[in-house]
């Protein structure tokens, strides 16, 4: 007698998850691959501005945008690079060329125009978090880089240290302590390779508290955070891929969870990686916060925020 294996109710959606993914690749990887090969312009033709670091040296809690998971930002005397992605193309190199997709809008500086930043962070190792032509560019012997668990060795060398930290721990920059904390994302480099770490961080200085949730699907991690000066969470590139980036509207219950002051929202409109319009993470964002939006912020690339205390505090 043959006895058929019990039907698993959890695969079928796995299974139309992962051809509406395949589908939604197909649609922009072979023409964005063939563009990578056939192209001879520049790869990197930003705005150079030498001066960033020196005018958010001048603020004690400052933040800039450079488009998609990109941040720069000044927290009391430090200042704090995250996930810096600065090329005009994401994906592997071969020889001198980067395959895969273009941004949408130039980078707003050079990755030469970080060169000084006291702390990295990098969250997880996917190419467009961890891109290693604007690491190699802005490396200096006086920044230190911290990275999640097995992602050391991903960091071009130059750097004054680099750590890595798992979800959980704390280390001390100067006046910063850094806490890692896990939030619901995968950390693979290429397809195979699921060993990686992935992390969100806490930055806390005696007078400010900032969180840089990077890419995570909806979760729980960050309910027992209170106090949060500054929260930046992603909001876009959810289409086919809501299980591993939050929708404008769960990013916002993420942050209504929170103890928190302001959000600060990012992830969107800088490379096509997902089948939403470009416009579409901001418009639900604003629409899903209703009459809270004052507690949104909403960047434009290249521009600095400053953020002034509370009137509380």
């Amino acid at each position: 007698m043959t006895i058929s294996p019990r039907p698993n109710p959890q695969r079928a959606p796995k299974l139309r998850r992962t051809a509406r993914a395949v589908k939604s690749g197909f649609r922009r990887y072979p023409r964005a691959i063939y563009e990578s090969l056939k192209s001879t312009t520049n790869p990197n033709e930003p705005i150079h501005l030498p001066q960033i670091l020196h005018e958010l040296a001048h603020h004690n809690l400052a933040i800039l945008w450079l488009g998609h998971g990109s941040v720069l930002a000044q927290i009391d005397d430090v200042t704090v690079a995250v996930d810096p992605v600065l090329s005009q193309r994401i994906g592997m190199r071969i020889k001198n060329k980067t395959i895969g997709i273009p941004r949408l809008t130039p980078a707003p500086v050079s990755p030469e125009s970080l060169i000084g930043t006291n702390l990295l962070l990098i969250t997880h190792a996917h190419f467009d978090h961890l891109d290693k032509p604007t690491l190699e560019a802005m490396r200096s012997d006086t920044t230190t880089v911290i990275v999640p668990r097995r992602c050391a060795k991903l960091v071009p060398a130059g750097f004054e240290r680099i750590i890595e930290l798992s979800p959980g721990s704390s280390t001390k920059l100067d006046t910063l302590t850094v806490t890692a904390i896990e939030p619901k994302h995968w950390g693979a480099r290429v397809l195979f390779d699921r060993r990686r770490g992935v992390n969100s961080y806490l930055v806390e200085s005696s007078s400010q508290r900032v969180l840089f949730a990077g890419d995570t699907a909806e979760t729980k991690a960050y309910e027992r955070l209170d106090t949060i000066d500054l929260a930046v969470f992603g909001i876009g590139a959810y289409d086919p891929w809501d299980h591993m980036h939050a929708t404008p509207e769960q990013a916002w219950n993420m942050f209504q969870g929170l103890d928190a002051r302001l959000m600060f929202p990012i992830h969107h409109s800088t490379f096509e990686l997902s089948d939403e319009p470009i416009d579409e993470p901001m418009r639900r964002l604003l629409q899903i916060a209703a009459e809270k939006t004052d507690a949104i912020l909403e960047p434009i690339v290249g521009e600095i925020i400053v953020i002034t205390p509370s009137s509380a505090n």
